[in-house]
């Protein structure tokens, strides 16, 4: 998709189709006002003929308007007046965009002077491109025949001419989330048998290559020696060889100390032995959305080269029942030296992270954030809206929600009191890798801090919010966005 910047009044535009707005009551924005008056009240007619209310998100395509140039017009809802936000906008872009007809090839958005608090040109411009990109996603289906590709390919934005140079600073950002975001869609929705733990390594050095990343790819001989027994005894039960990725982005002051992204990557999870029920199985190649993630953002900060020192840490393989597989009852030791009673080997991706969570503190980190689609808990307790956020650290904790905020990707954040540590007790080892059902996100959590001691960390539980299911099956791309922003932000505030 092409996007650009462009000033002047929408009557006089040559496009397949202008978008401008309309509030409830049939209040005109300025640029429909515009149109109206060129087109000796045309619009109005229409809307009082109640074609309209410009209810939020009502769409109404009119054609070949005497006095327009364009072919066509788009009149979009945004609703009350009173009440139109940044949530709101965001709507009605996506609205905008998913009623264009099927002909339009080019668009000239007129959406951009719409007063929101606490937001300029830069962030609106950013959000409709990033909505629009995810508004045009098309889904990369392995099928023999192809859906056709959609006919948009060029946005104009119209803004004001003063605010051209932040309008453009606008688009660059919105396309450098965008583009994390679809890398992290396209391998979620990839098939398990396509999207393995090599398929994921080859990914990361293909990224390296483009963007000037240090990559590392170490197979299992490697991580043996490294001692990481608890991502090794998730691996055993599968054919899949493990791999732990290693990405660096080093575009920072050399003394700058890493912000460190750690990617949960199990391509496929049956349960292993403890295995799952049957129904919504094919769900399970979305838990290495994490992972997905972790590329998708190194993508993003890539296409920014983002003047920052990031690490990306991501231990992947499948989680499978073979006779090799490992079993409720046995005991594994991980890389940090402490030992691990499997109770249900569905906990598995705990097991692979606290590994990678140790290898992190050879960077000397200046914050770590894992990110995992850990437990169906977290989706009982916050539904499909905001991830699970929890932090040994308020600080860096306040950093992500804010980041989540201003992204519109957001987080929540959850207790991790040393009251929750008991439940992972156990009389044969160090400790157990599940605490019981009550509260179960929570106790994975305190799992992980067992293993963050000697660096700030914060950990995201994505496994409501990685993908969608029903019609809409597929990854969503999160948390790339708040991901990327927190960077961004952390970046800026280092110079």
């Amino acid at each position: 998709m092409e996007f650009s910047i462009k000033n002047g009044n929408p009557e006089k535009q040559r496009s397949d189709c202008l978008i401008v707005g309309v509030f409830e009551g049939r209040k005109l924005t300025d640029a429909a006002k515009n149109l109206d008056v060129a087109s000796n009240k045309a619009i109005s007619a229409v809307l009082k003929n109640g074609d309209m209310e410009g209810k939020l998100n009502s769409t109404l395509v009119l054609h070949q308007v005497a006095g327009i140039v364009a072919a066509r017009v788009l009149l979009v809802g945004l609703g009350k007046q009173a009440e139109f936000g940044e949530r709101h906008y965001r709507q009605a872009v996506r609205a905008a965009i998913k009623a264009l007809p099927k002909g339009v090839a080019s668009a000239s958005i007129f959406l951009t002077e719409l007063p929101i608090k606490k937001s300029d040109i830069h962030s609106k411009v950013a959000q409709l491109v990033e909505v629009a990109m995810d508004a045009t996603y098309q889904v990369n289906a392995i099928k023999a025949k192809k859906a056709e590709p959609k006919t948009l390919n060029k946005i104009a934005i119209y803004v004001a001419k003063p605010e051209n140079t932040q309008a453009e600073a606008g688009i660059k950002l919105g396309l450098a989330i965008s583009s994390g975001v679809c890398l992290a869609k396209d391998l979620g929705n990839l098939p398990p048998n396509i999207c393995t733990p090599t398929y994921l390594g080859e990914q990361a050095e293909k990224l390296a290559k483009q963007y000037g990343f240090k990559v590392e790819v170490l197979d299992k001989a490697e991580i043996e020696k490294l001692g990481m027994g608890s991502f090794l005894g998730v691996a055993q039960g599968s054919k899949q060889p493990p791999r732990l990725i290693v990405l660096q982005h080093q575009k920072g002051n050399k003394k700058q100390k890493p912000a460190v992204l750690v990617g949960k990557g199990i391509t496929f999870d049956t349960g292993g032995i403890s295995i799952k029920p049957g129904a919504d199985m094919d769900e399970m190649k979305y838990d290495m959305c994490g992972a997905a993630s972790v590329l998708g953002t190194f993508k993003s900060i890539g296409e920014m080269d983002l003047p920052m020192n990031v690490v990306g840490i991501i231990p992947t393989c499948e989680n499978m029942p073979d006779a090799g597989a490992i079993k409720p009852g046995d005991i594994l030791t991980s890389m940090s030296g402490q030992t691990i009673e499997v109770l249900n080997t569905d906990a598995e991706g705990r097991l692979i992270l606290c590994d990678a969570l140790t290898y992190a503190e050879r960077f000397e980190p200046s914050a770590v954030v894992d990110i995992a689609t850990l437990t169906g808990a977290c989706v009982i307790a916050l539904g499909h809206h905001p991830s699970g956020l929890f932090s040994n650290k308020d600080a860096l904790a306040k950093e992500l929600l804010e980041a989540g905020e201003v992204s519109h990707d957001r987080a929540w954040h959850m207790p991790l009191w040393e009251d929750y540590q008991q439940q992972l007790d156990s009389n044969f080892a160090d400790m157990a890798n599940i605490g019981g059902r009550a509260g179960g996100s929570i106790t994975a959590a305190c799992f992980l801090s067992r293993y963050t001691k000697k660096y700030d960390w914060a950990h995201l539980d994505i496994a409501g919010t990685a993908w969608k299911s029903g019609k809409e099956k597929g990854g969503t791309g999160r948390p790339v966005p708040l991901l990327t922003t927190f960077l961004v932000r952390r970046a800026a505030k280092a110079k």
